[in-house]
């Protein structure tokens, strides 16, 4: 899918769309941020989830926002509307929750910032449902039942598309992508904590090529 002009704001289900993987960002270094974004950019992965769970990943979602425009940067972890807010003034594009509540969506609502909703269950689906939400997280997908609760909430929510994050690699990712309610999926193992630390940007570039290139069903 070729990315519209970012200036314009995206729908959840085009952020899922743009690649097959979004990355799960966790940094714990500023200074990383941009080469590892750049690095990403350049594998063909723009889509790109900084976790809220390092006292500097607002800082983190800044510099890749001002330094970075051909990335589109969102927030995971966001489980507050005061978590939403301060991503959003941080420059994110999106927004990735655990759960789903209510206070969250409408937060994200009213702030104009798509929101990836987490879910687990048929009652969470349709909870988010409720709050207007038809693209939404599966997490964690390995524990909740990976592809065979996928196989089955395709005939009640064949409405719904998902983006399976939590215990997925790149060994397992095909078997989730081949699902046809499955647009995306999310995963850690496009920036190892390795590659950080010793700043191998080739590394993250390669793993985000190989990513960029895995088929969809």
């Amino acid at each position: 899918m070729a990315l519209k002009d970012i200036t314009t704001r995206l729908t959840p289900l085009e952020i899922m769309q743009d690649a097959p993987v979004i990355p799960v960002i966790v940094l714990q270094d500023r200074t990383q941020a941009v080469a590892m974004a750049r690095a990403l950019v350049a594998g063909g992965i723009r889509m790109l989830e900084v976790t809220l769970r390092t006292p500097v990943a607002l800082a983190c979602i800044e510099a890749i926002a001002k330094e970075v425009p051909e990335a589109v940067v969102g927030a995971g972890t966001v489980r507050s509307a005061a978590d939403a807010q301060a991503a959003a003034l941080a420059g994110a594009r999106f927004a990735v929750s655990p759960g789903y509540t209510q206070e969250v969506g409408k937060a994200c609502h009213d702030l104009g910032l798509p929101l990836l909703p987490g879910v687990a269950t048929g009652s969470e689906i349709m909870q988010a449902q409720e709050g207007g939400y038809t693209a939404l997280k599966f997490f964690p997908a390995l524990p909740a039942g990976g592809t065979a609760m996928l196989k089955a909430w395709h005939g009640p929510f064949n409405d719904v598309r998902f983006c399976p994050t939590g215990g997925i690699t790149a060994g397992n990712a095909r078997e989730f992508l081949a699902l046809p309610n499955v647009a995306c999926v999310g995963g850690s193992w496009l920036v190892p904590t390795d590659a950080l630390a010793s700043q191998d940007w080739a590394r993250i570039t390669r793993l985000a090529s190989e990513a960029a290139g895995l088929p969809r069903g």
